[in-house]
């Protein structure tokens, strides 16, 4: 949702316009002072007038402007400009600049220079370089951020002491940045209210709280603190982009994208975030074009690209993209999670399986996740791993609610369901998946199998078997509704099951299998027992006994006529 403070990729060389800049064509005169663009946050046009005040030689009274001095302050409010449309590498190259002519270095510029630093992800230098600086507000807000990003937990303990007790709000809104950082979002919505009790003004909070509530997956109340925002900011990119990412978690892909048309073509600030959002909205269409320039510059770049190549199938690519990843957040678990538990079921690895088993557990059995969707469809996907299915059950069945129309939801169930014994449940549930793949899929179609007999349907099994191709996969499937309608007493699909499984394999196994259907059937036969019985009557099992090499077949057969009419 927010830009990331990556390596030097992210310093963007564009020229863009800011967030809350003017975006459309004014019709007053322009603003004839730098303090008037910089109030309306022009940054773009701040830097024109620097730079055309830089370029004019002289002033009324016909003295020259480009003295050391004054020109020094162009420069530096020239690189704040370039700072906040976005462009750091190019506002570190001049602050270092204007250091480089200084005779007594200002402590301030250092600290700008610093904070230029962080936002390209260079953390070691910019520590390094402020460490010997006089202690000032920015300086502590910026090694609190420092400590987080490099983990020194001891630092960043005894500067989180220290600002929970500052009282201004510089450093209450640099306290409530990191606990949205590290996903404590119900810390970050206390701080930001504190703070706009007292500053109704400060409009920008409301934007703050808006992402807190997104991050907590309440939208509609995002949505509406966000509109306080837009009715004084309507042309605010950040704020059109939250806008567009709550009315695709609502609605769908297609109206979160009208929501962003009008920025999308634009060389607007946050451009890189639009682009990303739009692969997203589209179901991932064009993420090999765009994804892969944007891992060092939005955070949710990486995880999108890795969900893009797990519902591509390649999950050797998607688990390369996560491996080096050190998750902070709930999402970047589940998603570690399901990268190795899929890279586990495809090589047959335990290992991996295993930390699948950990991410996922320690995110469901969490304080803050263990009530919410995600913690619970964790804890049950760490449960059907351990395959411990009846606390499967526990987990799915509190938030089935939420998922009634999903295939895959429903897919999950219905095998949590088949491994307890709620067999007609599952079979439920499996016939309403609609989901192509989903239902091209060998374990699908093993489970239906299995449902189908258990919930006295052995000839949709039977159809389940025929209506796939001949290969490895039919033949378990085959092996399957064999052993299954024989423990379920219906002999005469296991007749037929059996009788296939010995031509393609003459063992004597399947013989005996095929040779204790028929008996069953037989017996089904003789009892008048309501299943396990061919539609044709006896001479449907004489006619499967005779198409077998085994020399006990015939045998069967002479007894059968001799006691034929016991079966009628």
């Amino acid at each position: 949702m927010i830009l990331s403070r990556g390596k030097t990729d992210s310093a963007s060389s564009r020229h863009v316009a800011s967030g809350g800049g003017m975006q459309q064509q004014r019709k007053a005169p322009a603003p004839a002072t730098l303090e008037d663009f910089i109030i309306k946050r022009d940054y773009t046009g701040a830097r024109a007038f620097l730079e055309y005040a830089t370029d004019e030689p002289e002033d009324e009274e016909g003295k020259a402007l480009d003295n050391e001095q004054q020109q020094r302050q162009i420069d530096q409010w020239i690189a704040y400009c370039n700072f906040h449309l976005g462009d750091y590498q190019q506002a570190l190259n001049q602050y270092q600049d204007i250091k480089r002519r200084q005779e007594a270095v200002d402590p301030n510029l250092i600290l700008n220079v610093a904070v230029c630093m962080f936002y390209l992800g260079l953390y070691e230098e910019a520590k390094q370089l402020i460490e010997s600086t006089a202690n000032s507000p920015l300086k502590q807000r910026l090694l609190f951020h420092l400590a987080h990003k490099l983990g020194d937990d001891q630092q960043w303990a005894e500067l989180l002491e220290e600002l929970l007790n500052a009282p201004s709000v510089e450093q209450q809104l640099s306290l409530a940045s990191m606990h949205y950082m590290r996903a404590h979002y119900q810390e970050a919505i206390d701080v930001y209210k504190r703070v706009l009790v007292d500053n109704k003004d400060f409009m920008a909070i409301n934007v703050y709280l808006a992402l807190c509530f997104y991050k907590l997956d309440y939208y509609d109340m995002s949505q509406e603190v966000l509109e306080v925002y837009l009715g004084q900011h309507g042309d605010s990119t950040i704020a059109i982009n939250l806008k567009a990412c709550n009315r695709f978690r609502l609605f769908s892909g297609r109206v979160a994208e009208q929501e962003i048309k009008n920025i999308s073509d634009n060389d607007t600030f946050g451009a890189d975030l639009i682009r990303h959002n739009l692969v997203v909205f589209r179901n991932g269409e064009g993420a090999l074009r765009v994804l892969p320039s944007l891992l060092n510059i939005v955070p949710e770049a990486r995880l999108n690209l890795a969900i893009y190549y797990l519902k591509q199938g390649d999950i050797q690519e998607a688990h390369a993209l996560m491996k080096e990843l050190q998750p902070t957040s709930p999402h970047e678990y589940i998603l570690k999670g399901v990268v190795h538990a899929a890279l586990g079921q495809q090589l047959g690895s335990k290992e991996h399986i295993k930390t699948a088993q950990q991410n996922l557990h320690l995110v469901g059995s969490s304080a803050t996740e263990c009530d919410t969707i995600p913690g619970r469809q964790s804890m049950a996907s760490a449960f059907f791993l351990y395959e411990q299915f009846e606390e499967v059950l526990v987990y799915m069945n509190s938030i089935r609610s939420y998922f009634v129309n999903d295939d895959v939801f429903n897919y999950n169930f219905a095998q949590a369901k088949c491994a307890t014994g709620y067999y007609k449940e599952a079979e439920e549930l499996l016939m309403q998946i609609a989901d192509v793949d989903i239902k091209n899929q060998h374990t699908y179609c093993m489970i239906l199998a299995k449902c189908h007999i258990h919930c006295a349907h052995p000839e949709l099994a039977w159809n389940v078997f025929i209506t796939r191709d001949t290969n490895a996969e039919a033949f378990l499937l085959l092996q399957l509704i064999a052993n299954e309608c024989y423990k379920c007493e219906e002999f005469w699909v296991a007749a037929k099951a059996f009788d296939m499984l010995e031509k393609l394999d003459p063992s004597p196994e399947n013989w005996e299998g095929k040779r204790g259907a028929c008996a069953g059937v037989l017996f089904a036969l003789a009892t008048k027992a309501h299943r396990g019985r061919p539609g044709g009557g006896i001479s449907e099992v004489i006619g499967l006994l005779r198409e077998s090499s085994n020399s006990q077949a015939e045998s069967m057969i002479k007894t059968i006529r001799k006691h034929i009419s016991s079966f009628k």
